[in-house]
């Protein structure tokens, strides 16, 4: 099997090579979207400041980077709603777990949600975007790889999952989203994952990350998760 091109990807996070480093991963995105026949403009470069402190989301702002994206409500609260009255236009994605109990302030930060995930939230959410008059789109996500571990629906009952959120809720569903297993090679994932949305009349794909998300284009991806490729490595004194 021949190697997969992968965004670019270096360890420091000097303001100069997160600009750099956004330029890199741009054009890559840009070819492999050309090379499909698709506009670069289709593909929505999520940049993953998870752990990076707000000097390097600042960094990436003046490089004319917009969407971000969290794992945590409360780091995002930490950082974002400063920077989100300076730069009104930017897009704050949830690309990680909600907890329930969470709804309220994800719905008020939040311009994309990620990770919807089951009945029970699909409620809590439906129930805030009402109470707050704001509609916020989302991503289902899909445990294509069917892991105990890991969050999503389960792909046989993404049907019923579907006309749960999209038609007796209401909620204004994007398309579905996907973390393929670890070790595996993630391109069947992601055409399964573009199956399943012309299937059920969607066109939002949340796939790929830093190593896979030239795959992830080429497979239709509408929206990519970047972060290692454009801010560095984590900070070593992250939580996991």
């Amino acid at each position: 099997m021949t190697a997969k091109p992968k965004t670019s990807e270096r360890n420091d996070n000097t303001p100069r090579d997160i600009a750099a480093a956004l330029a890199r991963v741009r054009a890559d995105l840009g070819k492999a979207a050309k090379a499909v026949g698709r506009a670069p403009g289709d593909v929505t470069l999520i940049a993953v400041s998870k752990t990076h402190d707000a000097t390097a989301v600042e960094t990436a702002l003046a490089a004319g980077q917009r969407d971000f994206g969290e794992n945590r409500v409360q780091e995002a609260q930490s950082k974002f709603p400063a920077l989100k009255a300076a730069y009104p236009n930017l897009v704050l994605h949830l690309i990680g777990p909600l907890q329930s109990n969470k709804t309220k302030e994800a719905v008020a930060l939040f311009d994309v949600i990620h990770s919807l995930d089951r009945p029970k939230l699909a409620e809590k959410l439906a129930e805030e975007m009402a109470r707050q008059n704001k509609s916020v789109p989302c991503f289902i996500q899909v445990n294509t790889g069917r892991e105990a571990q890991k969050a999503g629906i389960d792909p046989a009952d993404v049907a019923g999952f579907t006309a749960l959120c999209r038609d007796r809720l209401k909620l204004p569903v994007l398309g579905y989203m996907c973390i393929p297993p670890a070790g595996e090679v993630p391109a069947p994932h992601f055409a399964f994952l573009r199956e399943l949305a012309q299937r059920h009349g969607l066109k939002g794909l949340s796939m790929g990350m830093s190593g896979d998300a030239v795959d992830a284009v080429r497979l239709g991806a509408t929206h990519v998760r970047v972060g290692t490729a454009i801010f560095g490595a984590r900070p070593t004194f992250a939580q996991s």
